[in-house]
């Protein structure tokens, strides 16, 4: 009997002696929402009058608003409505990204036939309009026309997408 007692004691502190199999602890689960990014254009993109030639060239317009001529004329005297893009971008001084597209092609209004192909654009964002984590989009871009382009008013209704997504 002794020794059945001494073996029930054995396998009662061999028991004790393995180690623990679980554990648990609690975590607490939080999130913050932010306001989503926003998105507003205030001027469009304008190259301004170009006068057509025998030779192709580019107008390269920078986001600070200024015309650079290349194989092609700009009239100083009568320059039309010139004007780098400009959007509003409203981020809660959260980073983001700006992506733009490849190329827009314009069409002549009176002649669909007849094409320019804008590419090459260029974006500046001027932050601190505001304390509240808006800045301005300023947007250029090149102009490319062809020898003896046909004299027209070149525009796509459909414009183009200048999109910015929070990093």
């Amino acid at each position: 009997m002794k020794s059945i007692f001494i073996l029930l004691l054995f396998f009662v502190c061999l028991g004790k002696a393995y180690p623990q199999a679980s554990a648990s602890a609690n975590v607490n689960a939080r999130a913050l929402v932010v306001d989503p990014i926003e998105i507003s254009k205030s001027v469009d993109l304008n190259f301004g009058n170009v006068i057509a030639g025998y030779t192709s060239g580019t107008i390269i317009l920078s986001p600070d608003g200024t015309r650079t001529a290349n194989g092609v004329q700009i009239s100083n005297a009568i320059p039309g409505e010139v004007s780098a893009a400009e959007a509003v971008v409203t981020h809660g001084e959260y980073n983001y990204s700006i992506s733009l597209p490849e190329s827009l092609t314009l069409f002549n209004e009176t002649n669909p036939n007849q094409i320019m192909i804008i590419n090459q654009f260029q974006v500046t964002p001027l932050p601190g309009i505001s304390n509240l984590g808006d800045d301005i989009l300023k947007i250029g871009a090149t102009l490319n026309l062809e020898a003896n382009q046909l004299p027209g008013y070149y525009t796509n209704s459909a414009g183009f997408n200048v999109t910015v997504s929070y990093n």
